[in-house]
């Protein structure tokens, strides 16, 4: 599993040095946090748009946190989104998006809309969990149950 995880990342950031502008990402829900990166030059924000897809994800619930910061460059706050969702800026050239819960299958799309100015680029951090369904809480809440009873009721028997 860890060796899948390692060659998983390094096709990852493999393909991110290697092409600025839209880019695919293979991620893993695994709740670790992961970093990519866009090369500085022609490409970022070409047209002003990246798109980032958030690929290998199946049907299924996610709750995905993810930072980008840049340098020589400006986030347009009200068009940049991950799945429709849009991030909150905190500083010139930063963007967040906290607890962005998704239902169904991938890909998940992050569309950066902005200006880049000359020596541009950008790198960011993201992390993918999987939301358990609630039958999941429910077996956990009766699992939890069960050992109670069964406690108390080894309890009562040594009390006799």
């Amino acid at each position: 599993m860890q060796l899948k995880f390692i060659a998983a990342g390094v096709l990852a950031v493999a393909s991110f040095s290697a092409y600025a502008g839209d880019q695919t990402i293979n991620v893993i829900a695994d709740g670790d946090t992961h970093s990519f990166n866009a090369v500085v030059g022609d490409g970022i924000l070409s047209g002003g748009h990246d798109l980032i897809t958030l690929g290998n994800l199946g049907a299924g619930r996610y709750d995905i946190g993810l930072t980008v910061s840049g340098q020589n460059l400006s986030f347009d706050k009200l068009l940049s989104n991950l799945n429709g969702v849009q991030g909150e800026s905190f500083a010139f050239g930063k963007l967040q998006f906290f607890g962005v819960e998704f239902s169904g299958t991938g890909p998940f799309v992050l569309d950066l809309a902005g200006t880049a100015f000359s020596g541009a680029g950008y790198s960011g951090t993201y992390t993918v969990s999987a939301v358990p369904e609630p039958a999941t809480y429910g077996m956990l809440l009766g699992g939890l149950g069960l050992l109670g009873f069964v406690a108390r009721r080894r309890k009562a028997a040594k009390a006799t």
